[in-house]
């Protein structure tokens, strides 16, 4: 036989209360954030102090279920009656368990109906988190689900159906939403279904059998490989832009030209500026990196020394999330070494130029017996033998798409052909694709430079990109 009851529990004495005794037990009073007097026993804590004994506001129901396991759940009620009929309901599920009527699994599910489905959706996206979810597609996956929820009127797990689901993403479809779009959308659903079934929220994913959408059928963004010349013609503009950019006179008679005189640091540093950007672009497009890829890799990544050169890809910042070791050309290895040497020897310039720390007696105190000088009033900065391993190897903006669109157009490169296809930074790992295909690189190799997930992907995005070529004339 159930029971309900209202759990008790002990907090601290607040700074203003007031003890009293009545019939010989002890009381305390105090006024709450309100102004309410509240009042309630005394009691003591297991530290010695004393301590409030206060009763939570909502009734808590004591039973044993189908499977002879005693739980305690809450009711959310604070009438006694009302959280009486709510065991009453749990006590009957017990029995239609012990009478085979119901399974335990459909009994389970039936704890998380009444939960809103928000609460759902912070437990998944925890979930998520702790199996190394990044924090972007964890926030892009809250956003479609509770979208797509508000917009379905999906409010609670019994709400959730395939139905709505598919009539959204024909509705968005017909205002020109992508075939990737949707998918990914669908997919956030998919997913969450999935953990509700493993964690027993629900008997079945009701999105299993939602199609997924033809992506080759619809796609919104067909990217085009550089050519050989391109490439060389875009190396060479983003080593001189910047600095061109810079002389380059804005308005006047002598609007467009470059004649303006900048000191010889800032010439220096558009310099760099230009290299470094240089060689990002040919690092993406030798080796097959995603943007954000190249952006994580940093200086202990790369192992310049070893035959062939390779940077490791950590598993964390790679798409597929399994790491990766990836050989880079002797050429770009060469042209890496003498990046990092630049940038050592531009931090060892620093160190010694920079002001004399003032020496602290205390900081630096010699053991009984040692003979230290302690009577300087500065020391030295220490200077740096090598790079640290955690400092980035480039520093990539987050507009490096606009950043490419303005090479393109000093180079002469067209941003779109005339089949409507682009150049993008994502484009650079279309070129590495086509490089592999033009130097006749067997499948298999193949896949393992581009990372794909299957030899099916490679050879299907091989097939495209010799088409490319074939249609382009290259």
């Amino acid at each position: 036989m159930g029971t309900v009851y209202k759990k008790t529990f002990t907090k601290p004495v607040p700074a203003d209360a007031k003890v009293m005794v009545r019939k010989g037990q002890r009381f305390s009073q105090w006024k709450d954030s309100k102004g309410k007097t509240r009042t309630a026993p005394l009691t003591t804590g297991n530290d010695g102090s004393a301590r409030i004994l206060l009763e939570a506001g909502t009734y808590l129901a004591k039973y044993r279920d189908g499977s002879g396991v005693v739980r305690e759940v809450p009711t959310g009620c604070r009438d006694e009656t009302a959280a009486r009929s709510v065991l009453a309901d749990l006590e009957r599920r017990a029995e239609l368990v012990k009478a085979k009527v119901l399974t335990a699994a459909e009994d389970a599910v039936g704890d998380h109906q009444d939960t809103p489905l928000v609460e759902h959706f912070t437990a998944f996206l925890e979930h998520q988190a702790t199996k190394g979810v990044t924090r972007r597609r964890l926030d892009d996956t809250r956003s479609r689900l509770n979208r797509v929820a508000v917009d379905c009127g999906f409010r609670q797990l019994a709400d959730l159906n395939a139905a709505g689901l598919e009539r959204w993403l024909a509705a968005h479809q017909a205002e020109g939403m992508g075939a990737v779009t949707r998918n990914a959308y669908r997919e956030a659903w998919v997913t969450f279904g999935n953990w509700c079934v493993r964690n027993r929220r629900l008997l079945g994913n009701p999105f299993a059998d939602v199609p997924k959408a033809d992506v080759n059928a619809d796609r919104r963004r067909q990217r085009r490989a550089l050519t050989e010349d391109e490439l060389c013609r875009l190396l060479d503009v983003a080593r001189r832009r910047p600095l061109l950019d810079t002389m380059t006179v804005r308005r006047g008679k002598r609007r467009g030209e470059a004649v303006a005189i900048l000191r010889e640091e800032t010439r220096r540093r558009l310099e760099v500026l230009g290299w470094e950007r240089a060689l990002t672009y040919k690092t993406l497009v030798l080796t097959g990196l995603r943007k954000g890829e190249l952006a994580s890799i940093t200086v202990g990544q790369l192992d310049l020394d070893s035959d062939p050169p390779c940077l490791i890809l950590d598993a964390a910042d790679e798409k597929n999330r399994q790491g990766s070791t990836i050989p880079l050309r002797a050429d770009l290895a060469a042209d890496l070494r003498e990046w990092l040497a630049y940038r050592l020897e531009t931090l060892q310039d620093a160190a010694r130029n920079a002001p004399a720390v003032p020496f602290d007696p205390e900081a630096v105190r010699p053991s009984r017996g040692s003979r230290g000088d302690s009577g300087g009033s500065t020391g030295p900065t220490s200077i740096p033998a090598k790079l640290p391993a955690d400092a980035p190897v480039f520093t990539v903006p987050a507009a490096l798409v606009k950043i490419l669109d303005r090479d393109l157009r000093l180079a002469g490169i067209p941003k779109r052909d005339e089949r409507g296809r682009s150049v993008d930074v994502h484009a650079m790992r279309h070129t590495f694709g086509t490089l592999l295909s033009k130097g006749g690189v067997a499948p298999r190799t193949a896949q393992a430079a581009m990372r794909h997930s299957t030899i099916n992907l490679t050879i299907t995005s091989r097939c495209l990109l010799l088409t490319t070529a074939h249609v382009s004339g290259r």
